[in-house]
């Protein structure tokens, strides 16, 4: 409000507020405000009236200051405002930091400014964005806490200002620090803190290359400028957080969907293989579908290492170390290109299974491959069950047949029920290892081709198999090898028949038994073989010698070389004997030379072998020879 004044009693102070009030709309300089006063001067105005006119001047210089100050606050307000609508617009840190440093500039007029954010971890401020500076070395440099003007803001959280960094002693100068302001250039410094709530992030600086004095008024500018870029800073750093925050959501969320889907097919899988098994689905249709569902081979090999089945592949080894690693961890491993996995319940091992073509096998396929052999489980266990009772039956109607005490009627009607036919022929086999269970070896031997449409089961402590072979001897051959094979140990089998009722087989059992002793005592172990095979014990131990089978078995192949020839080759051979295998006596008794006795006898040693002269052989032969005698003589 302007101050009282005289009105002007002249036309020369009329006329000089009048120039002044035209000066204050016009908003000229400050020292056009002279020339009123300066005219009426001129104009030989009295002293008075230039008193007055001096006093005007005066209160229009007031008036011009204070409205420069509002238009100039009015100017700061309105670059607040555009900078704060500019800062809310950005989404970007780098831009919102870029944004703020520049429009300081323009604000303060000033050649440099730039912008420090405080690093909790390492208790220090680093330089973050520049505009107007030149020099790399202070692009980069890094303030300690109280160090310099830009550390001593950070941590006392005031503003500083100083016309001349350089020489101003209030400031903690360090070298780098000193040599980056000095490589820039500049002079005269100001700092304020960019402050969110009581906690300080950081440091807004306006610099120049030439001393000056920082006003109160470009502190307060610089301050308010400050609070803004704060503010903008802290959101920029919540809405990157955010970001971060939605984007490890939607990857949570895509985890949990894919897990959430892994989940379901493996479920799916399960509930296939289970209604698969519940089906009556055997190894060989689980092992497809596992194969298929997995995309691989897969071999199912039971307890023992014997292979139940497989789809996709030939013959795998089981892989005996990989298999106690998963029993060990109750994980699939892997193992040169192949996944094993264990097949337990509980602590027991049932068996194990075996993927091939899938090395690379992801986190969720062996868990499904885990899964597999739950069921795989479930499927042996099963068929346990099944074959114990089954077993069982057949082990009781073996029993009972053995020992024939039921009524063979009744015996005939039971294994009708199991699908055997006692009015056909049916051969015996007794077997014993040494080194591997009798359970063992049942289960071994319910495996093999002559245990199809079989009894099976054990019986006075030996496993025996009741089967419809004709060929008893090769089938226990056969059988030995196979099952030695099967258990790791040698397996001896003892065999008689064929024979028809239970009767029949009751009696063909003992005759079976007693050769599998012999087959032992004598040191075949491991072999298999009926008594035929036994030379004269297996006549002594046979129910019903057959005394031409004998001869036939030793004697053979010379009966039938004199009965192509012509030759007496027998007859040679039994002379040979009866005269204590002197040549020369047997020569005598023959009427021939005796270069005659030795061919014929090498020729006996190429018919019947190298060992025919041997004690053993010597021993079979002189019997089979008296045979011949007898039954010929018959």
């Amino acid at each position: 409000m302007l101050p009282a004044v005289t009105p002007p009693g002249t036309q020369h102070s009329h006329t000089a507020v009048r120039r002044l009030l035209d000066l204050l709309a016009e908003g000229a300089p400050a020292e056009d405000y002279a020339r009123p006063a300066a005219e009426a001067r001129d104009a030989g105005a009295p002293a008075g009236e230039l008193a007055d006119i001096a006093e005007a001047t005066g209160v229009a210089l007031r008036i011009r200051r204070t409205l420069g100050q509002h238009r100039r606050r009015e100017a700061e307000l309105t670059a607040l405002f555009d900078t704060a609508s500019d800062l809310a617009g950005l989404r970007e840190l780098d831009a919102v930091l870029r944004a703020i440093v520049h429009r300081a500039k323009l604000l303060l007029g000033t050649d440099v400014t730039y912008l420090s954010l405080n690093d909790e971890a390492a208790g220090d401020t680093y330089m973050r964005v520049t505009d107007g500076s030149v020099a790399a070395a202070f692009q980069q440099v890094r303030l300690g806490m109280g160090e310099g003007l830009g550390g001593l803001v950070a941590q006392t959280a005031r503003p500083y200002a100083t016309g001349d960094y350089q020489a101003d002693s209030r400031f903690h100068h360090t070298s780098a620090i000193d040599g980056a302001v000095g490589q820039e250039g500049l002079r005269a410094i100001l700092g304020v803190p960019l402050r969110v709530g009581a906690r300080i992030i950081g440091v807004l600086y306006a610099a120049d290359r030439a001393p000056r004095e920082f006003t109160p008024e470009e502190v307060a500018l610089l301050s308010s400028l400050a609070d803004h870029a704060a503010i903008a800073i802290d959101g920029a750093r919540l809405l990157e957080e955010t970001r971060a925050a939605l984007a490890d959501l939607n990857s949570a969320s895509e985890t949990i969907r894919a897990h959430s889907e892994d989940v379901r097919r493996a479920e799916r899988a399960h509930d296939q293989l289970t209604d698969l098994v519940l089906r009556g689905g055997g190894a060989d249709e689980v092992a497809a579908a596992i194969a298929a569902i997995l995309d691989g081979a897969l071999v199912i090999h039971d307890a023992h290492g014997a292979e139940l089945a497989r789809a996709g592949t030939g013959p795998v080894p089981p892989p005996a170390e990989a298999v106690e690693a998963s029993r060990a961890s109750g994980r699939a491993v892997p193992q040169d290109g192949t996944w094993v996995c264990a097949v337990l319940a509980g602590p027991e091992l049932l068996g194990s299974l075996a993927l091939t073509g899938r090395a690379g096998l992801s986190d969720t396929d062996r868990l499904l491959f885990e899964r597999a052999s739950v069921v795989t489980a479930l499927l042996l266990l099963l068929r346990r069950s099944v074959a114990e009772t089954e077993d069982r039956v057949r082990g009781e109607l073996l029993t009972d047949l053995l020992a024939l005490s039921t009524d063979p009627s009744a015996l005939a009607a039971r294994a009708r029920r199991l699908g055997v036919d006692l009015s056909r022929p049916h051969s015996v086999f007794v077997m014993h290892g040494d080194a591997a269970s009798r359970h063992r070896l049942l289960a071994a031997a319910a495996r093999t081709g002559p245990a199809r449409g079989a009894l099976a089961g054990i019986h006075h402590d030996h496993v025996v198999l009741v089967a419809p072979v004709g060929a008893p001897g090769p089938t226990a051959k056969a059988l030995a090898t196979e099952l030695s094979q099967a258990v790791g140990s040698p397996v001896t089998v003892g065999a008689a028949g064929p024979a028809t009722g239970p009767a029949g087989l009751s009696g063909a059992h003992g005759e079976a038994h007693r050769c599998l002793s012999a087959l032992r005592a004598l040191g075949h172990i491991g072999r298999g073989g009926d008594v035929s095979e036994l030379g004269f014990v297996g006549v002594l131990l046979g129910d019903q010698a057959d005394l031409v089978g004998y001869v036939r078995n030793t004697l053979g192949p010379l009966l039938d070389y004199d009965a192509r020839r012509g030759t007496d080759l027998v007859h040679t051979l039994d002379a040979y004997f009866a005269q204590g295998t002197s040549l020369s006596r047997t020569r005598a008794a023959l009427h021939v030379h005796v270069n005659t006795v030795v061919q014929r006898l090498d020729r006996v040693g190429r018919l019947l072998g190298e060992d025919w002269n041997s004690p053993a052989r010597t021993l079979e032969i002189q019997l089979a020879l008296r045979l011949h005698r007898l039954t010929h003589g018959l």
